[in-house]
């Protein structure tokens, strides 16, 4: 089983820790670099600061016991999708823009590829976790809109990614596909088997 983390930013790398027991190969792809303002919200830690995400996540993950991962620092976009994403079982959406998202959605459609979306609301007040078949992304209200700084949303990225990582491991040990709404009081089903 080859599972795929687009985005390793807040959501991406708290449930790719969570995954840390499937007996799977976990890739991360992102090309953006831990910052010090990440340490708060996301999985990294100080000495992580200043190198490509997914290539940090993996090396943390080197250091656990039994855990295989790999890692691709590139901006995933149309003409790259297909190489990074053809040897996936599985593919987790945690980009955090609509523009990624689409790319990922239409090349998982195009390959019948399985794919999970994870994503925050704009305002911060509820996440989701959507199988693609019932997927949609929404508009930004602007682009690059910041969901996770300063750690205000902390208590939610943490029960989004533990709901998404559960999911996934649903999935991956049973089949089945389910959705979630996620809020600060509770984490209710939305769809799925």
């Amino acid at each position: 089983m080859r599972i795929i983390f687009c985005g390793v930013g807040a959501i991406g790398s708290t449930a790719a820790v969570l995954c840390r027991n499937l007996e799977a190969t976990l890739a991360f792809i992102d090309f953006d670099r831990v910052e010090s303002k990440n340490l708060l919200a996301q999985a990294y830690v100080k000495p992580s600061v200043g190198k490509n995400k997914a290539e940090a996540l993996k090396l943390q993950l080197l250091n656990l016991h039994g855990v295989k991962a790999e890692s691709f620092g590139v901006r995933l976009t149309r003409d790259n999708v297909a190489t990074l994403c053809g040897g996936a079982d599985l593919l987790v959406d945690c980009f955090d823009n609509r523009e990624s998202r689409q790319v990922l959605s239409e090349y998982a459609r195009q390959a019948g590829k399985a794919l999970v979306h994870g994503a925050l609301s704009g305002d911060g007040t509820f996440g989701l976790v959507r199988w693609d078949e019932r997927f949609v992304p929404d508009a930004e209200d602007q682009a690059g809109q910041a969901t996770c700084e300063g750690g205000l949303h902390l208590p939610l990225i943490g029960l989004l990614g533990a709901a998404l990582a559960r999911i996934i491991q649903d999935f991956v040990k049973h089949g089945v596909r389910r959705d979630v709404m996620v809020n600060l009081n509770s984490v209710t089903p939305t769809m799925g088997t």
